[in-house]
């Protein structure tokens, strides 16, 4: 969708008098429009790359989000099926991965984003999938296809070696998860105030998953970010780490596709 098509479906779907305040980047090339509206204010429109990931944003905001971190994320304030589109309540603040913050407020964010990851994690009844971690593994085995000759092979059996040890475990429960729980997800307020957002990937999931990225990316530099974020989001378990690991693998596979689709 270009900016024209965003700003006629804005005014469509909430105020005809909508006008158009900025534009941003969104996945895989798309656009997101910021806009300003009489009754909701600055709202973002934005255009999903398929009808999946729209059903599972839209899905998130009805059953999860709204109802379990309140003002701490967006607020659905209207959908479109044909394009997959959403509009919902602009957050103030920009990205907490393009923020210059002092330590002990950095901290203090990281701290934040524990516990809003905890009480997202909380937001519906854990769930037994009994055949989540071979849906996993064959998950690995599609990129391990789409990576080609760009792995070598022993790094492919690695992969699933690792893969056949996460199978291995006992059955475990998924709860609700957001899948691309990183800093340019979290926008940091004036307020001091950190918020979640960008719910396409969201669903029923291994909670350790969305402390990959961190666990991965961010905390073998900072240490005193992981402490802090543990601090409210509990301390890692056995079964925690033993997730971990094999689950680097996977998001590390998904870097060599450039579509980056993943889940």
């Amino acid at each position: 969708m270009n900016s024209t098509d965003l700003l006629q479906l804005c005014r469509r779907l909430l105020d005809t008098d909508a006008v158009p305040v900025a534009w941003h980047p969104g996945h895989a090339g798309t656009q997101v429009l910021r806009a300003f509206t009489a009754e909701h204010g600055e709202v973002m429109v934005k255009p999903h790359r398929n009808q999946e990931r729209h059903t599972q944003e839209v899905h998130a905001y009805s059953t999860w989000v709204t109802a379990a971190l309140h003002d701490r994320a967006p607020r659905l304030l209207a959908t479109a099926d044909d394009p997959p589109t959403i509009v919902i309540t602009a957050l103030p603040g920009s990205p907490l991965s393009q923020q210059t913050l002092a330590p002990k407020a950095e901290q203090d964010a990281y701290r934040q984003a524990g516990q809003l990851l905890k009480t997202l994690h909380a937001a519906g009844p854990p769930r037994l999938e009994p055949d989540w971690t071979a849906w996993l593994a064959d998950r690995a085995e599609h990129w391990i296809h789409q990576a080609a000759d760009r792995i070598t092979p022993s790094y492919r059996s690695e992969i699933r070696a690792h893969m056949r040890a996460l199978q291995d475990l006992a059955l475990l429960p998924t709860v609700p998860c957001h899948l691309d729980f990183m800093p340019r997800n979290m926008i940091y307020g004036h307020d001091g105030i950190v918020r979640l957002i960008d719910f396409e990937h969201s669903r029923y999931d291994l909670p350790a998953r969305d402390l990959v990225r961190l666990a991965t990316r961010l905390w073998p530099q900072r240490p005193d970010l992981r402490a802090r974020f543990l601090d409210e989001y509990g301390q890692l378990t056995e079964v925690d780490r033993e997730v971990l690991e094999p689950c680097a693998y996977l998001d590390t596979l998904t870097r060599f596709s450039s579509t980056r689709d993943d889940e």
